[in-house]
């Protein structure tokens, strides 16, 4: 079973949003897109811009766990330009 750790962006709110999941990434995203009352609820343009494929929820979880850590959307963009 593959999990991943993920990360958002939302051109409209200008912010980016990191989970992890054992979903496929595209469904998982259209979860998010879907009007609901989470964080991602707000708006509907989510796309996936990051990703990093684990062995186990709870590596998955543990990645998400340290990105979020850093607290920094500066972290997040170099992170994603690799």
């Amino acid at each position: 079973m593959n999990c991943y750790t993920y990360i958002l962006y939302s051109i409209t709110l200008d912010k980016y949003y990191v989970g992890h999941s054992c979903i496929a990434l595209e469904e998982r995203l259209k979860k998010h897109n879907t009007n609901h009352k989470g964080y991602t609820g707000k708006t509907n343009d989510w796309e996936v811009v990051y990703f990093e494929i684990f062995d186990s929820k709870k590596e998955a979880y543990s990645r998400e766990r340290e990105i979020k850590s850093k607290k920094s959307k500066k972290h997040i963009t170099k992170l994603i330009a690799g």
